[in-house]
C-alpha cells in the first residue's frame, strides 16, 4: 500500500513539472491580456465625451469631425463582443477595425484642434489630450502583452509536449486570435509641405 502512496506521488510531482498545466496557465493569461486590452478602450471611450465637449467650446464650427468622433464612439460602444473573440478571427478584426476607426477620428480631431491657440493652451483641454495619449500608450502595451500571451499559448499547442497534452488532456484547447497591423499603419503617411 505505501509503495502505490509513493508511486501516485511521484507521478503527481512528475506530472506537475513536465508543462502538463500550461495550456490552462497560458489559457488564462491570453484572458487576462485580453481583459487589460478591453480595459483601455474603456478607458479612451470614457475620455472622448469630455474632449469632444471641450473642442466643441472653441471650434463650432469644425462640426464635420465632432460628428465623426461621436459616430466612431457610437460603433465601439454599440459593438457586441462574442465570448470566443479570442479565438474568432473575424470578430478579432472586426473589433480591430472599429477600434481603429475611432483612432483615426481622434487623430484627426487632435489635428483639428491645432488651428485653436486659444483651445491648445486651456489647461483643461491639455490634461485631456495628456491622459489620452497616456492611455493610447497604454492600449499599445496591452495590446503588446495579449501578442506575447496568445504567442506563449499558440506555441505550446502547436509544439511538443503541449501537443501531447492537447491531444491527450485539452482536446477543445484551440489556437487564440491576435491582432494584425491595419491598413492604416502599413501604408505610409503622405506629408505636404
Amino acid at each position: 500500500m505505501n509503495h502505490r502512496i509513493i508511486f501516485v506521488l511521484s507521478l503527481v510531482f512528475y506530472l506537475s513539472g513536465c508543462g502538463i498545466n500550461n495550456i490552462p496557465a497560458y489559457d488564462e493569461q491570453v484572458s487576462a491580456s485580453w481583459s487589460q486590452v478591453i480595459n483601455q478602450y474603456k478607458r479612451r471611450d470614457e475620455l472622448i465625451p469630455n474632449i469632444v465637449d471641450t473642442v466643441k467650446a472653441y471650434a463650432k464650427h469644425e462640426n464635420t469631425v465632432l460628428v465623426e468622433v461621436t459616430n466612431a464612439r457610437s460603433k465601439v460602444r454599440d459593438m457586441q463582443l462574442p465570448g470566443d473573440i479570442t479565438s474568432n478571427k473575424s470578430a478579432i478584426n472586426k473589433y480591430q477595425a472599429v477600434q481603429g476607426q475611432l483612432g483615426n477620428s481622434l487623430s484627426r480631431l487632435l489635428l483639428v484642434v491645432e488651428k485653436y491657440p486659444e483651445l491648445t493652451s486651456n489647461s483643461n483641454y491639455l490634461a485631456l489630450q495628456s491622459q489620452l495619449e497616456g492611455t493610447e500608450n497604454r492600449i499599445a502595451i496591452a495590446r503588446r502583452d495579449y501578442i506575447k500571451a496568445v504567442q506563449l499559448y499558440n506555441t505550446e499547442l502547436r509544439t511538443y509536449p503541449g501537443k501531447i497534452w492537447k491531444s491527450v488532456l485539452y482536446p477543445d484547447a484551440v489556437l487564440k486570435e491576435t491582432f494584425t497591423a491595419s491598413d492604416a499603419v502599413e501604408k505610409v503617411p503622405v506629408v505636404n509641405l
